[in-house]
């Protein structure tokens, strides 16, 4: 193996309290060149600070203590700062896991890509604007051209994630660190990323470090997987051994967790408590405490290294020669897995006369306007003629390409943004003909949870003040502080957070902690819709499990209705009852999950979901990548909108937007594939 990156005994404090913090803490493994080695493990085990370490990007509390960091031989560690600017973006780059935090906003795309080029390469200006096209068009942001010299705020979230690769792969780096690069990322442009990335990995022979909570990811990209728990590595093994016979405790419930079709009716297994303060000595296995095959032993020695193949080793006292006998053959049993059964599992409730939500030709329409007089010279059609339904206590799940009108629907639901055309029923009340009063008085009946959580909460109030704020805006009769504060802490225990955060601010959480506190602040005033605007996508997927279990229980006791928008297919599988395809403006297929995930009917659909990383490669639809980008809602395509980029695409499809076509009472798309109604 010819080794490019090796890490020996790495040990990263964090000076941030009176003790100090061992977010790294004695971790080693080798990165081969042209290898991709993925490093799993829940929020707040230290997966982003070993990439920061490898970078020397510590904050000012961070420090290493000890270690090596070698590439090629040469020990990061003993470089002096200089030194480390010429490799930094170069031999190593790195993706940030939040763009928006990572990117300059003072700064256009163009001239961030520029800084880089201008620091490693010695490019005349001309030969530096046609590479930064060049990296753009790479990465699928369309009319790269004219859209570089934009700024980050005038890009959506997946396209700000884009721009943050195309900066990384500038300086064409032997090792490129990428953290959660695909989290913010819909099914089919992650499908092309990792394309790409697999793409420049065989040209240029680049290694990867890949940070991800995604397994199907990690099953389709890497070479060697380390799980990291607690500061530490747990278990490490090649990508067939990792996935068939999974070893850790950790690393079995871990894949016990993910959500998944079979699984629909139980309840997913949750990996109880949290991560272990890392400010602690430890005595035993950082994870006894958690794990359901703990020992006595467990608590009172740390395990050391097992080997089980010359490339599966693990650090777990199940592995002990001693211990063999009576516990290495020990698995995770059933109810582990699969959950202990749904109680309501079963039970069917009956569907209610009228549905809870029903929206009807909706439309909403952004006006451009231009010179000094700011005239309207055109529109942006981001929703174009949707109409769909919830019932109490059911799931619809919207799923689509970013930039296809999913958020702007949920956010003209709640009338947070005026609709230009068409109805929107809640309870029989036509919601779009209120005024700002009357809908104060029930608002509390239908609430969103955002996908950004770090933009949505305020930074400058406690959670404690988060949760406060709307319970006290929107309630009719105030509760006294006692109270109040027993829901706060039960809000919070619900959601998976320990009791005493509350007096903490946004910015002392971990993305998937914050995300967290965002669905709290949702739930506190006990809502019968919820907008779910992916609420999962930045949680690994254990706390995935928790937040799924919640919404389940939530819906199953008390009857809300959840809008579920998401570009994780797995998720909608479990928790879906229906599921609306958005493509351009408008829903071109819609029926029950199962008809929508074993038949689809659309080319858009069936794309979609072959895009979708798969753990076992089963795929029942053939594999199909979508060339080019979502067309821009200022100018759809004539005809179906899809025409440009559907592989079965008709003449007919160019002049005309075909009728709807039926395949059941609920499975319905517009699609010239099949017979018409008139």
């Amino acid at each position: 193996m010819n080794t490019l990156v090796e890490i020996d005994q790495l040990k990263t404090v964090l000076h941030a309290s009176d003790e100090p913090i061992r977010a790294v803490d004695g971790l080693s493994l080798k990165i081969a060149s042209g290898e991709t080695f993925a490093l799993l493990g829940e929020s707040g085990c230290g997966k982003s600070m070993t990439a920061l370490s490898i970078m020397r990007l510590l904050p000012d509390v961070g420090e290493i203590i000890s270690g090596q960091i070698r590439i090629k031989g040469v020990d990061l560690l003993q470089l002096p700062e200089f030194a480390m600017r010429s490799i930094r973006g170069k031999r190593i780059s790195m993706i940030f896991q939040e763009p928006m935090l990572s990117l300059n906003p003072v700064m256009t795309i163009a001239e961030q890509i520029h800084e880089v080029l201008t620091q490693h390469g010695r490019l005349s200006h001309s030969a530096a604007q046609q590479r930064i096209v060049e990296l753009l068009e790479q990465v699928g942001i369309p009319d790269a051209e004219h859209r570089m010299h934009e700024y980050p705020f005038q890009f959506s979230g997946g396209m700000k994630q884009r721009a943050m690769i195309a900066i990384a792969l500038a300086g064409e780096p032997e090792l490129l660190i990428a953290d959660e690069p695909t989290t913010a990322l819909d099914v089919t442009i992650q499908a092309q990323v990792l394309d790409l990335l697999r793409q420049i990995q065989q040209r240029n022979h680049m290694a990867i470090l890949l940070i991800t909570h995604d397994l199907g990811v990690v099953a389709e990209m890497a070479q060697q997987v380390g799980v990291m728990y607690a500061g530490e590595i747990v278990e490490m093994a090649n990508r067939e051994d990792f996935f068939n016979h999974p070893a850790h405790p950790y690393t079995q419930q871990l894949f016990a967790s993910l959500p998944e079709k079979h699984k629909r009716n139980h309840a997913l297994a949750v990996i109880q408590g949290a991560v272990p303060s890392l400010a602690q000595t430890f005595s035993g296995c950082r994870f006894a405490d958690r794990c359901q095959q703990a020992m006595v032993v467990c608590h009172e020695n740390i395990p050391q290294w097992h080997s089980i193949t010359d490339d599966h080793q693990v650090r777990c006292h199940l592995y002990d020669s001693k211990n063999q006998h009576t516990e290495r053959s020990a698995v995770i049993n059933d109810s582990i897995i699969f959950g202990a059964p749904d109680k309501n599992a079963g039970i069917e409730t009956m569907t209610p006369v009228s549905p809870l939500l029903r929206v009807t030709d909706l439309k909403v329409h952004f006006p451009i306007r231009k010179g000094l007089f700011k005239r309207i010279v055109g529109h942006v059609c981001a929703v174009d003629g949707v109409s769909l339904q919830i019932s109490a206590g059911k799931t619809l799940a919207l799923v689509g390409e970013s930039g296809c009108g999913k958020t702007t629907i949920g956010k003209s639901i709640l009338q947070l943004i005026q609709p230009t055309a068409g109805s929107i029923l809640f309870k029989n009340q036509e919601l779009t003909s209120l005024s700002r009063s009357q809908l104060q008085k029930i608002r509390s009946q239908f609430q969103i949870i955002f996908q950004d959580p770090f933009s949505s909460l305020n930074p400058r109030m406690r959670i404690r003040e988060t949760l406060l704020e709307g319970m006290n805006a929107l309630r009719v009769t105030p509760l006294s502080d006692t109270h109040n504060e027993q829901e706060i802490d039960t809000l919070l225990q619900r959601v998976g957070l320990p009791i005493e955060v509350k007096w903490r601010f946004p910015h002392e959480f971990s993305g998937g902690q914050r995300q967290r506190i965002a669905i709290a602040r949702a739930l506190a005033v006990n809502p019968e819709l919820l907008i779910c605007d992916e609420p999962t996508s930045a949680l690994d997927v254990s706390v995935q499990a928790q937040i799924l279990n919640l919404l389940k229980s939530l819906q199953d006791n008390l009857g809300i209705a959840f809008l579920f928008i998401t570009h994780n297919i797995a998720v909608v599988e479990y928790l879906a009852d229906e599921v609306a395809v958005m493509y351009l403006g408008r829903v071109v297929e819609q029926g029950q999950v199962d008809e929508i995930m074993d038949t689809p009917k659309h080319p858009y659909t069936q794309a979609l979901l072959s895009s979708v990383p798969k753990i076992k490669q089963d795929r029942v639809i053939p594999l199909i990548r979508l060339k080019g980008d979502l067309p821009s809602p200022v100018a759809p395509p004539s005809g179906c909108h899809f025409h440009p980029r559907c592989p079965r695409a008709m003449p007919i499809c160019r002049e005309t937007y075909p009728a709807i076509s039926t395949f059941s009472n609920s499975h319905t798309t517009h699609c010239f594939l099949y017979s018409q109604e008139s």
